[in-house]
């Protein structure tokens, strides 16, 4: 084992990630660097694994669960689920804000991406809740904060990603993710309720009459059925996630049919954002997968279990080390690529110490979910702050308390497994 060379090849990966290169363009950088300082290894090996990481039937999913959730923008889907939200959180404290919350929740089972999601919400809610009298930073972090349940709940595409090379049972881990989607929900549910109340935020209540319910509730009710499909598919044996996707294309075509508003134009439109998207998540899967077989090849994973395990007994001081340890790596590097790179190292530790590998996985997203949230390099704060106009620093300030909660919930997720595993042990 050259462990010079591989220094080297992070040190290349880190340095080009510090200058803001593309998280694709540094990792397989990275790579390049090891095949060129060790001799006697073909250079065409990176070519092929480049291409052998993203040849899997799993990643299939990725692009399915990504053009279902464009198609359901352009179908009318958003509107009528927020309508409904509204409906919902009327009466409670927060008024927009908890609209908001509940609207990144519901859409995490359709849209599947946190940044779609944060966009979206950034245009359509926080110029409202201006309007109803909350701070442009309080409502610039609720969206962002709100949009890191997307990912959580069912289909997430981090869960295919990471089933997929963790080799764990895809369809599980989509049903673990509604339990850390609803506890981070709820418990931000309440934070907001709490500053609301605080500062003076009043919403406008409405008295709706029984038949505005049903009808807001009809008219929503489509939408949130596609979650209860897949899950209820995969469960029964119906059809695999990879087929669930198509699955969920077929379905929100059928919906953008029935609510007559998405059109051949929004079709091809939505097939050119799915391919952009797609290609951007398999760049970093295809640079990373290189990456990953350097540090097999190199033998980094037995070694670092062998390390860990002789310096560290407990189970749960492990746990504490990697949530401390993701935390600082989510701040810099991209979630898919370190998912891709830290999963191969990490995951066969957390076995060794008997660690159930669905809890283990929770962890590692929520994890990622946290970075994309985290100065100096979370997308989710900058592509939110780019759109509502909001200060950095302003926005930082604004969700201390959030962080707070993050880690809160991130202790729940690690030490307390009924959290990420209790729901699938009631299906399984």
């Amino acid at each position: 084992m050259d462990i010079n060379v591989v220094a080297i090849a992070v040190i290349v990966m880190l340095v080009l990630l510090f200058l803001k290169v593309p998280v694709f363009a540094s990792v397989f950088a990275g790579s390049v660097a090891y095949f060129f300082l060790t001799p006697g290894v073909p250079t065409q090996i990176i070519a092929q694994r480049v291409v052998v990481g993203v040849e899997s039937i799993p990643l299939l999913a990725v692009p399915f669960f990504v053009c279902a959730g464009v198609f359901m923008n352009y179908s009318g889907v958003t509107k009528r689920v927020m309508d409904f939200c509204e409906v919902l959180m009327n009466r409670v404290p927060g008024g927009l804000a908890q609209v908001n919350i509940l609207l990144s929740t519901l859409m995490g089972g359709l849209s599947g991406s946190n940044l779609a999601d944060a966009a979206m919400q950034s245009k359509m809610l926080v110029p409202e809740m201006e309007k109803k009298g909350f701070s442009k930073e309080f409502s610039s972090v609720v969206t962002a904060t709100s949009a890191m349940i997307t990912p959580l709940i069912p289909p997430g595409i981090a869960m295919i990603i990471y089933g997929s090379i963790a080799n764990v049972s895809i369809g599980k881990l989509f049903i673990a993710g509604i339990g850390p989607g609803l506890l981070l929900c709820v418990t931000m549910m309440i934070l907001v309720g709490v500053i609301s109340v605080k500062r003076g935020y009043k919403s406008e209540v409405v008295h709706y009459a029984k038949r505005d319910i049903l009808k807001a509730f009809r008219s929503a009710v489509l939408p949130l059925c596609l979650p209860i499909i897949i899950i209820g598919g995969i469960r029964m044996g119906i059809f695999t996630p990879t087929e669930a996707g198509a699955v969920a294309i077929v379905y929100s075509l059928i919906l953008g049919v029935v609510y007559k508003e998405m059109t051949f134009k929004d079709v091809i439109q939505g097939l050119k954002e799915t391919i952009t998207t797609t290609a951007s998540i398999m760049l970093i899967v295809g640079a990373a997968s290189a990456f990953a077989w350097i540090l097999t090849k190199e033998r980094i994973p037995q070694e670092i279990t062998t390390w860990i395990v002789s310096v560290i007994s407990n189970k749960y001081i492990f746990l504490m080390a990697v949530n401390v340890f993701l935390l600082v790596v989510g701040m810099f590097i991209e979630g898919n690529a370190a998912m891709i790179v830290l999963v191969p190292l990490l995951a066969p530790v957390a076995s060794t110490y008997g660690i159930n590998e669905i809890q283990f996985a929770m962890m590692f997203i929520f994890n990622m979910a946290v970075g994309c949230l985290s100065p100096p390099m979370g997308t989710l704060m900058f592509i939110t702050c780019g759109i509502t106009k909001c200060k950095i620093k302003d926005f930082i300030k604004e969700a201390v308390p959030f962080y707070i909660l993050l880690v809160i919930c991130l202790l729940l997720l690690t030490f307390v497994p009924i959290f990420s595993t209790g729901v699938v042990d009631l299906f399984y």
